[in-house]
């Protein structure tokens, strides 16, 4: 695809980011964002739309990203997959590399999967140390004694969640330091699940 010059990267960007949380943005709004006139928009629009980057659908808030562009992006975001290498051969040479993956689909984590950095060592008997990245599936409620990520009065932690009939327990995981459970009333406003831990993940 033709390049792009740095004003139609940040006008590209801000669309694809807008259009990833579902608010397709507004030549007004484009134009309120960078300081620039609507007819400037207009124009830098349209060299994305003759570079096949963008797709007007007509309306308001009509513009998608490309079928190409979405497909280059597919094939060359992620993270390298090498094939099989001969000796003296430099490992990333782009006849070696098989494909790009992203982190989702190498860990097989579902689609609404999040990562949320750990900080504190009282879940490290579980294997989750300070620093590591836990994955985490959005949810509002958990099965009995699962891993969860959770607000408890307004801070996020990481415990193991036992419920009870009159209350909740949050575990911690770190005999050698002495932690303490925490008792929370059942239906509480003081916690709120956030989700399940599925995974975690740590650089070496």
């Amino acid at each position: 695809m033709e390049p792009l010059t740095e004003k139609q990267k940040q006008v590209l960007q801000l669309i694809e980011g807008r259009l990833s949380a579902g608010k397709p943005p507004s030549q007004r709004e484009m134009a309120r964002h960078f300081g620039l006139s609507r007819n400037a928009i207009c124009q830098l629009l349209d060299y994305l739309k003759k570079k096949d980057y963008l797709e007007d659908m007509g309306g308001h808030r009509g513009l998608r990203l490309s079928k190409e562009y979405l497909r280059i992006k597919e094939k060359t975001e992620g993270i390298p997959i090498v094939g099989r290498v001969a000796a003296g051969e430099p490992i990333l040479a782009q006849e070696n590399i098989d494909r790009h993956a992203n982190l989702k689909e190498l860990l097989g984590l579902p689609e609404d999967a999040f990562l949320l950095k750990v900080t504190g060592d009282s879940m490290i008997d579980e294997g989750i140390m300070d620093g590591d990245y836990v994955a985490v599936r959005p949810s509002k409620t958990i099965e009995n004694g699962k891993i969860a990520v959770l607000l408890l009065d307004d801070e996020t932690t990481v415990k193991r969640m036992y419920i009870q009939r009159g209350r909740i327990t949050l575990q911690p995981a770190n005999k050698a330091a002495g932690y303490k459970n925490k008792y929370v009333k059942r239906g509480s406003r003081r916690v709120q699940v956030i989700g399940r831990v599925i995974g975690c993940i740590r650089k070496i």
